[in-house]
């Protein structure tokens, strides 16, 4: 097939495009700079110069394509105060590519997220997303419009991430959580630190979204969750231990100073199981757990998890 990637040469998606590459699909990856556009040619694939913002350029190029994948999110912009104008970008870029590949039965796969889905409770496939109008629940009404372009005529399916998709390389929760402990000469958790983050490997997350863009059925959903939950405490515990430094608890009040935006998500309690996933697409992760992923030592090495 031929794949338009969105957020190609991010995180997931740089482990993504060589695994379809690998399978034998052809790739249009979408870059939105020169690093980005030099990255996706040295991987092997077609460079698509643009943004999410641009809608011309995405239902054109997801019109000429055999399936879409779309990874791309504006994280730095919702992380830095505007999650509603993140969301709202992310959603018109859907509505764009509902309209191109409508009545085609063309595959389109979206990226969404576990966190807050169901607190303090294992939350599974069957599980729906609340939808209150505030600006968090904005993305989880997109991932639902996407879920119902099946009735258009689209193959699509919603991939909800873990928390944490860890691996080597990764700048993400678990790389600003050992920065945070580096800066602060604790490394610290919430409350008790019994509140539990699903976690995957990104190969292993790579590799589910191949085999969504490949076979899952229309309105499928899926949990990117390798481990259906790892204690806050414990993941502190392994970051005190390889920097040498005191694990302790921070008060729930202070968790903003402590943790900086961190701290917002920090004490979720966001445990997911993927076994319907595991059986419906025959996924199942291999790559390290979380805790040893840690114990390699990697997040800490060199300016890796810098504050």
């Amino acid at each position: 097939m031929r794949i338009f990637v969105t957020g190609a040469s991010g995180w997931i998606g740089s482990a993504l495009v060589p695994e379809l590459i690998d399978a034998g699909h052809q790739i249009l990856g979408l870059a939105r700079s020169t690093a980005s556009a030099e990255a996706l040619t040295a991987a092997g694939a077609e460079v698509v110069r643009g943004t999410v913002d641009d809608l011309d350029l995405l239902g054109t190029t997801a019109a000429g394509s055999d399936g879409v994948v779309h990874l791309a999110f504006k994280h730095d912009v919702a992380f830095t105060g505007d999650y509603k104008g993140a969301a709202e970008a992310d959603r018109r870029a859907v509505d764009t590519f509902g309209d191109a590949l409508a009545g085609s039965d063309r595959p389109f796969v979206l990226a969404s997220g576990l966190a807050g889905l169901k607190p303090g409770q294992v939350s599974t496939e069957r599980d729906l997303p609340t939808i209150d109008g505030s600006p968090t629940s904005l993305r989880a009404a997109t991932s639902t419009a996407a879920l119902a372009l099946a009735s258009r005529g689209v193959r699509s399916s919603v991939v909800r991430l873990a928390p944490t998709c860890h691996g080597e390389g990764d700048n993400g929760f678990m790389a600003t959580l050992v920065g945070i402990a580096r800066a602060k000469g604790v490394s610290g958790y919430i409350g008790d630190g019994a509140n539990r983050w699903a976690a995957v490997h990104r190969l292993d997350a790579a590799r589910l979204f191949r085999l969504a863009v490949e076979k899952a059925p229309a309105g499928a959903v899926l949990h990117g969750a390798a481990e259906e939950g790892v204690a806050i405490r414990d993941v502190a515990e392994v970051i005190g231990r390889h920097l040498d430094v005191p694990v302790t608890s921070v008060a729930p009040e202070a968790a903003a100073e402590h943790f900086g935006w961190l701290g917002a998500f920090l004490g979720l309690d966001a445990p997911a199981s993927s076994a319907l996933t595991q059986e419906s697409l025959d996924w199942h992760p291999t790559r390290p757990d979380l805790l040893d992923d840690l114990g390699k030592g990697h997040y800490f090495s060199g300016s890796a998890g810098a504050a």
